[in-house]
């Protein structure tokens, strides 16, 4: 799908450097070189520098993804970016997710669309010709490891992804609902691209083998190479790894096939997940790069963005029939489509929503929209177009991305010339094109039972429900420790791992830190590597400032702070913040309010000025207080019915008891909401809205004495008052496990919380303790929470552990969802890891966690966001800048029997609060085995 920082713009020229011929254009005050060559095999190679960080990207996209699939084979793309993490001939087993544990990689991750397929990872840059050793390796010395049993397994792992991401989730169904109405049967875009659980299962290993050797061949793939390096020893390399892969078949460009619809369709489902009716409206559009993208990327959001935009201002202001609508251009290779989604308020009838959006699109179609609307859009494109270089990685994405569907990395230049020149007159003639009396698509997803509120002539969509059962493992297999299988010969040896280069210095930031008069704290790090400056303002108190009968007051003050001020309208202060192409952001959470914000270097002083006008002088603006209230009771809604929420606010509970503040989530209940006045905004801002308790980290491309000067009117115009942040007593561990369920029917997941409370971060063990838990389930593929639930018995997607906490205690948490039907096994060998981990914690596993954080500290302040969390960790905790080397020492310290003692105090199986989301009626009662009494049904403590 086209990324935004691809199809929206900015006034920026690529200056392009290629291998065989040199083209240069003016240069303007920023630019991304590249070199570009290609192998003899049809390997395109694209090279980017970038030394201000000693680390390297490497990523490898291969031009094939679901559309190349057939029908009944569906999924098969997918598959494969799984199974090219689990072994290749050279590396072994557990491949490039094991070796990058090693090296201090950011992971091995990859993603898959309908077109194309990646896998990328950053590393310190000395271990680079170890990732072109291990892309090779993929590339050609892979196939012959895949086995039934490993494709069995593989297969579980998929499949559960499918029900973790779509069968399990509210409105999961209706991308497939859409695609198969939109396109015709045999279009590849029919299709989803995690493809069906049925036709995942009846995959077999000839289909597998034959989908690789058809597209996973060097003349179907671009590798890019990203950050520091010398670039005539990478070459090297590249030949000497790439270079005696052979060819494929050669490999024919797909035609471009819109969709296309001679009347509108109508569909409805009944969602078992969902709280609110969702509408969506979706029609055919164009594929990537076509002429007219250009324009439609600023018409969807000339018609949906913001308090201009007809869409909202008929169907949030005046109507009141939602909080939100979304409308975007999506373009994939061959094909796109133009949606409009919006889920309206309980209960609301989907025909008034309907009508709303043909009464908005009247109103665009009378009263168009100005030069000034126009600027404002492309004002923040430039923006956000750096936002997207901010790393060595998504450089290489965007290089791929064009050289793959543009036939050449450069062709940034004219995409972004092709967007400046959009006009009026070409926004209005898509619209008349592809949009105004149109024939669409439209879903209408209900609650159970709601069929009422469908829209009328709408027939019910067809989707298949997966079937649970109480128990079973489902699909038998066992990965053997060793695998036979033929291997591929090469023309030297290649299991040998390639030496690390020079270790790396860790570019650790200089922090400048300054008190203003009014007491504001202000941390800051200089870097010029990007024209951008992002900062915050955080303020202590959140939640904890509230009254447990009005929870929530923080999150709609922050809400109703950017809707306007004294001076400007909401309308008005929206459009000063866009003109400036920057971003104004304000949230609550536990502990906090923070006011957040990015824009171009040369425009920080401007919207600091707003930032200004933002916290002094609010508009308390009654009609916007009521549609936030509105917006905030519908998230609660939704929140009701999904299992990863219902887990999330049910885990709090049980930590910390549910009448303590801490308990709640910091949006609020229905109930504490709705008891909410303006008045209480009014007293909490007057109350605890103060410099004495915020600090301010600023990060970019401005001075210390700039950053002084440009709060000189905040420092004079901030009132300095006391504000006394409560302090709370919290409970200790439990003395002993209790499981406690809450019933989602025919949920076909069960979500999983197991954890305690532990520690703050400030206590001595935190870190250590964080150590600790790397091989356990923070480390990624490297733990064993992973290896044992997903690789070894493909049990789940995904299972990670970790601590979490401030200046107070927050908890150690194990989290998951697991196949239905492997509820009681998944939780069982959860306890089992558990208990066995602090004796079978071996050298070997300290060898490596060592390794992984001390090589992994040369990536941990490559972005802006990244050191903007070392100024909140300095502000926070009155640490040193010195606290990132303090810990590098801590982790050359520390022993295996320390961290075996760290394991036995804070990973106790026998202590923690073991919470299951899920079937009951399936479910529950196998939890007693666990062995920690029969399991308690907390839904109504909860609702």
């Amino acid at each position: 799908m086209k990324s935004r920082i691809f199809s929206i713009l900015s006034s920026i020229l690529l200056l392009a450097f290629v291998s065989t011929s040199c083209s240069q254009q003016e240069q303007t005050e920023f630019s991304v070189d590249y070199e570009k060559f290609t192998l003899d095999n049809g390997l395109e190679v694209i090279f980017h520098k970038d030394n201000s960080d000693p680390v390297t990207a490497v990523a490898l996209t291969f031009h094939v993804g679901s559309a190349r699939e057939i029908e009944g084979r569906t999924g098969f793309a997918h598959l494969f970016e799984h199974l090219l993490f689990l072994e290749s001939e050279n590396l072994g087993k557990g491949g490039l997710d094991e070796m990058s544990s090693r090296i201090g990689g950011s992971g091995a991750n990859g993603s898959t669309s309908r077109d194309r397929t990646n896998y990328f990872q950053t590393v310190p840059k000395d271990a680079l010709e170890k990732m072109i050793w291990a892309e090779a390796d993929k590339l050609g010395y892979f196939i012959n490891t895949v086995t039934e049993d490993v494709l069995a397994k593989e297969k579980q792992v998929v499949k559960n992804e499918k029900r973790q991401g779509v069968d399990n989730q509210p409105y999961g169904h209706a991308s497939y609902v859409i695609g198969k109405n939109l396109y015709s049967e045999d279009h590849p875009y029919s299709w989803q691209v995690i493809g069906s659980l049925e036709d995942l299962q009846n995959a077999t290993l000839q289909d597998v083998k034959d989908f690789y050797n058809r597209w996973y061949v060097p003349n179907n793939a671009t590798l890019v190479i990203a950050g520091d390096f010398d670039s005539e020893q990478a070459k090297e390399w590249v030949q000497k790894y790439f270079d005696e892969i052979p060819r494929g078949e050669e490999i024919e460009p797909l035609a471009d096939r819109p969709a296309s619809l001679d009347e509108t369709k109508k569909l409805y489902y009944e969602d078992n997940f969902a709280r609110l009716p969702e509408l969506r409206m979706v029609w055919p559009g164009v594929d990537l790069y076509h002429e007219d993208a250009y324009a439609l990327d600023i018409l969807t959001q000339l018609l949906s963005d913001g308090k201009k935009a007809p869409l909202y201002q008929v169907l949030v202001e005046e109507e009141e029939l939602t909080s939100n609508v979304f409308m975007r251009n999506g373009n994939s290779e061959i094909a796109g489509e133009i949606s409009l989604i919006t889920r309206a308020y309980p209960g609301t009838d989907l025909n008034e929503v309907e009508s709303a959006v043909y009464d908005a699109f009247t109103r665009f179609e009378e009263e168009g929209f100005s030069d000034d609307d126009l600027n404002r859009i492309k004002a923040g494109i430039e923006t956000n177009f750096y936002n997207g270089l901010s790393s060595v990685l998504g450089k290489a994405f965007q290089l791929a991305q064009y050289n793959i569907f543009a036939d050449d990395p450069g062709y940034i230049n004219e995409d972004i010339q092709k967007t400046l020149a959009v006009t009026k007159e070409d926004v209005m003639r898509v619209y008349e094109q592809y949009i105004m009396y149109k024939p669409f698509v439209a879903t209408s997803f209900v609650p159970q039972g709601q069929t009422d509120l469908i829209l009328d002539n709408s027939v019910q969509a067809e989707v298949e429900e997966e079937q649970i059962v109480a128990a079973g493992r489902g699909e038998e297999f066992e990965i053997p420790e060793e695998t036979d299988y033929e291997r591929t010969p090469s023309s030297f040896d290649r299991s040998v791992e390639p030496p690390f280069g020079e270790t790396p210095t860790p570019a650790i930031p200089e922090v400048w830190e300054t008190e203003l008069a009014n007491g504001l704290n202000i941390y800051g790090i200089e870097t010029n590597e990007l024209p951008l400056v992002e900062f915050e303002i955080t303020l202590d108190g959140g939640l904890m400032l509230e009254d447990p009968e009005k929870v929530g007051v923080s999150n709609l003050m922050a809400t109703l702070m950017t809707k306007g001020t004294a001076n400007k309208t909401p309308e008005e202060l929206e459009e000063a913040i866009d003109l400036l192409g920057a971003s104004i952001n304000v949230y609550a959470g536990q502990q906090s309010l923070t006011i957040r914000g990015n824009s171009l270097a040369r425009n920080y002083n401007e919207t600091i000025t707003l930032v200004e006008e933002i916290m002094l002088q609010p508009r308390w603006d009654a009609r916007e207080f009521e549609l936030a209230k509105q917006s905030t009771l519908s998230q609660i809604a939704q929140q009701s019915a999904n299992p990863n929420s219902i887990a999330s606010n049910t885990f709090n509970k049980l930590l910390y008891g549910e009448e303590h503040i801490l308990s709640y989530n910091s949006i609020g209940t229905t109930n504490t909401v709705e008891n909410i006045t303006l008045d209480d905004l009014k007293e909490y801002y007057n109350a605890y809205f103060s410099p004495s308790v915020a600090d301010m980290h600023v990060v970019g491309a401005i001075s210390e004495n700039d950053v002084v000067a440009s709060l000189s009117s905040i420092e004079e115009n901030w009132d300095n008052k006391a504000v006394e942040i409560p302090e709370f007593d919290l409970p200790d561990a439990p003395e002993s496990s209790t499981v406690y369920f809450y019933d989602v029917p025919d949920a076909k997941q069960s979500v999983l919380r197991f954890g305690y409370l532990a520690m703050p971060e400030t206590h001595p063990d935190f870190y250590p303790a964080t150590i600790m838990n790397y091989k356990l389930g923070g480390g990624g593929f490297a733990s064993r929470l992973t290896q044992e639930l997903r690789e070894g018995k493909g049990y789940t997607y995904g299972i990670r552990s970790g601590f979490s906490g401030s200046d107070i205690a927050g908890p150690f948490s194990i989290s998951s969802g697991v196949r239905t039907n492997v509820t009681y096994e998944s939780a069982a060998l959860v306890k089992e890891i558990l208990e066995e981990y602090p004796e079978t914690f071996s050298d070997e596993d300290l060898k490596n966690t060592k390794s992984y954080l001390i090589k992994s500290s040369a990536r941990q302040f490559e972005t802006s966001g990244s050191k903007l969390n070392m100024l909140s960790n300095i502000s926070s905790y009155g640490w040193s800048p010195d606290y990132v080397q303090e810990r590098q020492e801590t982790v050359q310290a520390i022993t295996k029997e320390e961290i075996q003692e760290l394991a036995r105090t804070y990973a106790n199986p026998n202590k923690m609060v073991w919470l299951v989301v899920g079937d009951a009626k399936t479910q529950m009662d196998r939890l007693e085995q666990l062995g920690f009494g029969e399991p308690i049904l907390v839904n109504e403590y909860f609702e």
